[in-house]
Parts: structure tokens; sequence; C-alpha cells
């Protein structure tokens, strides 16, 4: 999207999201430690990934991030078709986009060591590359209506096909939802190329669970096609739609839960359904409150994060913040007593991340892949 035509709400939901990786849950953690009470403590608790079955807000970062991606495709579309872009080269674009984010997160994986007998192709940047970019594929060349049969198709087969088919390497009796038991897990066996991050057995980035992930992605689309839409002309209106969808998805997703429980490692039908009901009522509400009330003096420290979100994901993974923060800041941090230190230590680790993206942000320097 061309900067004029930016949703300033999208820029900081992208920043809060990536503010959790830039040390925000490190942040939390710290000052439960510091403040230990029932409150912090429950949001300390938030901060980790569940083990398998289960949500916390960590296991939403993903997820949420990719839903944005969605949100942002109906409007760079229109501006590229806009600016004269023939269709070939819009598909194009997507095809290299998609594989670009694929290159980038074996680039974090360690693909520059050449260490290929132990390099891990799957990654987060990866699943968000083709997710996106399938569902960008569908967006292109389907209607509304038949965008939401596909996605109810999606994720329908994929429970259906975990539930009920069994697994052929499977031991009897073995949970159809573990790591041993799925579908999911038998892909990654069997085909998914490198490294898994549970060795022989499963990764969560893996070639089968992408499936469901491409739904993630295309709600996303439908929240950036409501918001774009000229039938309703009401910005209030908009945000009542965003937020009835979001309720409805959450209640489909608990209750889903029941057979199918949700669960980020499988990036299970119920999870999609939750986690997105979940993030059109996070759009909902951001868009209301920056777009619509324009309550936008609070947005900067967001938006910095926000416009560079692939910048520090992959920085954090090149240099050595911490490191530059302890060089900066660790006298000062010294300063304080032993148990307030580490709380001190997470706001200057970002405060330090900040400030790099900070200073990209005024030289107007972003990585657009």
């Amino acid at each position: 999207m061309e900067q004029s035509k930016r949703l300033l709400s999208l820029d900081t939901l992208r920043g809060f999201d990536m503010f959790f990786i830039m040390g925000g849950a490190g942040f939390f953690v710290a000052l439960n430690e510091l403040f230990p009470n029932a409150f912090f403590g429950a949001i300390a608790a938030q901060m980790h990934h569940v083990s398998w079955h289960g949500f916390t807000q960590h296991d939403m970062i993903f997820p949420l991030f990719l839903f944005i991606a969605g949100i942002s495709f109906p409007f760079s579309l229109a501006n590229s078709r806009s600016k004269g872009y023939s269709e070939k080269n819009i598909y194009l674009n997507i095809i290299r986009r998609g594989f670009t984010l694929v290159l980038f997160g074996m680039i974090y994986n360690g693909l520059l060591r050449f260490d290929f007998e132990n390099l891990r192709c799957c990654s987060v940047l990866g699943r968000i590359g083709l997710a996106w970019m399938f569902a960008a594929l569908i967006f292109l060349n389907t209607k509304t209506k038949t965008r939401v049969i596909i996605s109810a198709a999606i994720l329908i087969l994929y429970w259906l096909l975990l539930a009920f088919v069994p697994v052929p390497d499977a031991a009897a009796g073995v949970d159809p939802f573990s790591k041993e038991g799925s579908w999911v897990g038998y892909i990654d066996r069997m085909i998914t190329p490198g490294k898994l991050i549970y060795p022989g057995v499963h990764d969560p980035e893996g070639l089968l669970s992408t499936a469901p992930a491409i739904v993630t992605a295309l709600l996303g689309m439908f929240a950036g096609e409501i918001v774009r839409s000229k039938e309703i002309i009401s910005e209030n209106k908009k945000v009542v739609y965003l937020a009835v969808i979001g309720i409805a998805l959450v209640i489909i997703g608990q209750l889903w839960n029941f057979a199918f429980p949700i669960n980020k490692n499988l990036w299970t039908s119920s999870f999609v359904c939750f986690v997105g009901g979940l993030s059109f009522l996070l759009f909902a509400l951001f868009y209301y409150l920056v777009d619509v009330k324009g309550w936008r003096k609070w947005t900067t420290f967001f938006v910095v994060i926000g416009m560079n979100s692939i910048t520090i994901y992959m920085a954090q993974r090149i240099v050595s913040f911490s490191g530059i923060s302890n060089f900066f800041f660790g006298g000062f941090i010294g300063l304080f007593p032993e148990t307030a230190q580490p709380f001190i230590g997470s706001v200057c680790y970002i405060a330090t991340c900040w400030i790099f993206l900070y200073i990209l942000y005024r030289k107007k320097i972003f990585l657009k892949v």
C-alpha cells in the first residue's frame, strides 16, 4: 500500500503484535518477578506457548501476523491495479513475495552456514509466505462467496483427515491429534525436507498444517474487504461487522474445540476459527480507535515497530541487541537492586531495539518483501 493510503491502525496492530517478539513477553515475565501478584502472574502465564493442546496469548502472535498480512492484500492489490500493473505482474509479485519469505525463513534457520544436514527448512516466515501466497492466489481468482466455501472446505476436510483417517505408521490406540499419531507429523516424517523441530517426529511449521494456515490469511483478506467496502458507508458499521464476525468465529472455535482441540502446533481448524475471531476483534478495536475515532497520538511507539516488523524479526537473529543494550545500559542497570535488574534490563533491551527501528523509520528505510 502507498504510505498515504495505509491504515494506521494496521501498522499499529502489527507493531503491537511484534512488540511481544521484541522483548515484550520478557518484560511482563520480569514485571511479575519484581512485583509478584495474581494479576501480573496471570499476564506472565500468557507469555509462553502451551506444550500441546490449549491456548495462550503467545500462541496468537504468529497467526495474528499472518491475519494482518491478509488484511493488507486487498489494499495492495487495488493499488497495483490502479498503477496499471498487468495481471501477470501481480501474479509474479505474489509468487516472488511468497518464496522470498521462504528463503528468509531458511536464512533465519541458518542456511548460510551451509550445514544442510541440520538445516530446518520449515520456518515461521516460510509458513507466512506460503499461506499468504496461496490465499492471495485464491483471492485473485474467486469471489467472496467462493472464498468462504473454500475456507470452510479446507477446515472441515483437515479435521476429517486428522480425526478419522488412520495414519499408516501409527501404533494402535495412539491419539490422532498427537505428534506421533497425526497426519501432520506423518507428512513431516515422510516428505517435509530438512530437520524437524521434533527430530524425526513433527514440525509445527510443516507442510500439511500450512493448509489451514491459508484460511488464517483468507480471514484477514475478508477483514480487509470489509474495511475497503464501498457498500458499507458507515465506518462504525464496518467496526460492528468486524466485531460480529470475530465473536461468531470465537464461538465456533470454542465449540469445535470439544471435537478438534485448539492446537497451534497442528494449526487445527478450531485454532484457526478461535484465533481468527480474536484477530477480527483486535482489528475492530484498533481500527475503531485509530482510524475511526482518530486517536493517534499513542500509536507512534507501535507504528515504528510495525513498519519494519520483518526487519526486527530478522535483525534479532543476526544482531546481538542484548550485547548492545548491555554496552550502553549495563552500568545503569547495575545501579538498581539485583531483584530489579531483570526488569530494568528488559526495558533497556526493548529501548535498544526500538531506537534501532526509530532510526530506520526517520530515514524512511523499510524492508519490503
